[in-house]
């Protein structure tokens, strides 16, 4: 596995690949990898002749008073990983190579952010669009791979995608728990013993959520009363939201009226841990 810092060996690679008529696949992370990640890679291997991943905590998605500073990081783990999931490249460049001295240039998307996280975390859409394009135009992937955990992020990439022409097949891949359902995230290190029953509250949120709606209940209001109370039965926990809302926009239902997205972000002690289901 080859290993590039600089933006121009890996574009230089990614433009050989394709004029011996290679197609890549591409999994971006921000490291300290886990399975969630990995089946990532697995779906990407199968897709194209070349994998690429990438490693970069992107300071640009992190608003005052976040976890950049302490996010948690293994390198050495995280190359020995993707070298095992067959991965060609690894690209890692530093915050210098991503946003030189006097960068200006930051990518807004008018709709999605206004929902769900971007409430709470104002800057941080900007910042993923915005590391995302440059991934895309730096690596030329065919096909980008990424988690439906972070449903939100998911549909601001396919819009950007389809908003400034990329052109690249965008994969949304199944949410991966652990093997008490806690959905998978670099941020359950931060989770302390005492909180680990607590931070369950959300994939058995999902779980009650649907039951409720097969059980034929309509009113998203009582839904998100009914989940509120749940969670606040736990300790450590604050909610940040409860939404159910349409997959494609995000605006919020009155009444469940065909398929919606029940997601919700939670605060768990030090951990802000997210989830969805669609129902």
């Amino acid at each position: 596995m080859e290993i590039f810092k600089t933006s121009s060996d890996m574009r230089a690679w990614s433009d050989a690949m394709h004029r011996r008529g290679e197609t890549i696949s591409f999994v971006p992370t921000m490291g300290y990898l886990h399975e969630g990640h990995l089946s990532l890679m697995e779906q990407g291997i199968n897709l194209c002749s070349s994998l690429v991943v990438s490693i970069f905590v992107n300071p640009t998605q992190f608003g005052a008073n976040e976890d950049l500073d302490g996010y948690p990081t293994n390198i050495k783990r995280d190359i020995q990983l993707i070298e095992s999931k067959g991965a060609r490249v690894l690209f890692l460049p530093d915050r210098k190579e991503m946003y030189p001295e006097n960068y200006q240039t930051y990518i807004n998307l008018e709709h999605l952010p206004k929902h769900l996280c971007g409430l709470s975390r104002p800057v941080h859409f900007r910042g993923v669009a915005t590391i995302v394009a440059k991934l895309f135009n730096i690596i030329k992937p065919d096909a980008a791979i990424f988690g439906a955990k972070d449903f939100q992020q998911l549909q601001v990439i396919r819009q950007l995608n389809r908003d400034l022409n990329f052109n690249i097949n965008i994969i949304g891949a199944p949410i991966v728990r652990e093997h008490d359902g806690l959905a998978m995230s670099s941020r359950n290190s931060y989770l302390k013993p005492e909180e680990r029953e607590s931070a369950l509250s959300l994939s058995k949120s999902c779980i009650k959520a649907k039951e409720m709606v097969q059980s034929g209940e309509k009113d998203a209001n009582a839904i998100k009363g009914e989940i509120k109370s749940f969670i606040e039965s736990f300790p450590h926990t604050k909610i940040d939201y409860i939404s159910i809302c349409k997959p494609e926009t995000l605006n919020e239902v009155a009444e469940i009226k065909g398929e919606v997205l029940f997601a919700l972000a939670v605060q768990v002690g030090k951990a802000r841990l997210i989830d969805n289901i669609l129902i």
